[in-house]
């Protein structure tokens, strides 16, 4: 698959077959991660791919109706970036790390994968982040739900690029 058709094809997805991903290739899609530009190559992304005994308590801690929407997909990574006392490379590390992000999910949707970037509010909170070992130094950026999709999708609605981009003398 090209670059362009994945971008343009690539959906959000919530209905996943229930087998969970195998770990090499889980491998795979995290170690593209690893490719994408920071500054001062700092490597500020953090992935932990979560096991059923960490789901387990973050689901516990979620509550019923959060925990049914952590089980919609068999494969969870959860994306945080390391904090730095610099706010321009704070900055800067945060839009790494959302990089790294979505080329998870471009890798994943490049070998017949789907995907699903959530940021649930069990992760936002203290108990959330320690029940899937997210130290203070670091912050956290995204869930990302993998599978084998049950589904089609079509594309969404866009604006026009006239919305969108403005040309400058």
């Amino acid at each position: 698959m090209q670059v362009e058709e994945a971008i343009r094809t690539r959906r959000t997805h919530k209905a996943f077959a229930p087998e969970p991903l195998p770990r090499e290739l889980l491998d795979e899609l995290l170690d593209l991660a690893r490719w994408v530009p920071n500054h001062h190559l700092t490597n500020p992304w953090r992935f932990r791919v979560v096991g059923p005994g960490a789901l387990a308590a973050l689901k516990r801690i979620a509550g019923p109706e959060a925990a049914a929407k952590l089980d919609r997909a068999p494969s969870l990574v959860a994306v945080s970036a390391k904090r730095s006392d610099d706010s321009v490379q704070d900055e800067e590390d945060l839009c790494a790390t959302a990089c790294a992000t979505y080329a998870v999910l471009l890798a994943a949707h490049s070998r017949g994968l789907a995907g699903y970037w959530r940021t649930p509010a069990v992760l936002r909170t203290e108990e959330g982040r320690e029940a899937l070992g997210i130290p203070r130094d670091e912050r956290f950026v995204a869930l990302i739900h993998l599978g084998w999709p049950r589904q089609e999708k079509d594309a969404p609605e866009r604006l026009p690029q006239r919305d969108v981009v403005t040309y400058l003398d």
